[in-house]
């Protein structure tokens, strides 16, 4: 288990919803703090995945359970 520092539960949101989320909470969010990221948009890998990769924070667990998506962000 990964400890975090603030979750955002976007299940039952679609594109672009869930990453909107994630993007508004790492705003409020200091440099090495981290999300954990909740998603049942099946393409939310795709949308989380491109976003860390562009914007330097690090997904540093993801895990599939029970339909949901569980992502743990470092900001960067």
């Amino acid at each position: 288990m990964v400890e975090f520092d603030i979750e955002v539960d976007a299940t039952g949101l679609h594109c672009p919803l869930p990453l909107l989320r994630l993007k508004k909470a790492l705003l409020d969010m200091d440099s090495g703090a981290v999300v954990k990221m909740i998603a049942t948009d099946p393409a939310a890998h795709l949308d989380i995945g491109v976003y860390s990769d562009q914007s330097g924070h690090k997904i540093i667990e993801f895990a599939r359970h029970a339909g949901q998506q569980i992502f743990y962000i470092r900001k960067k």
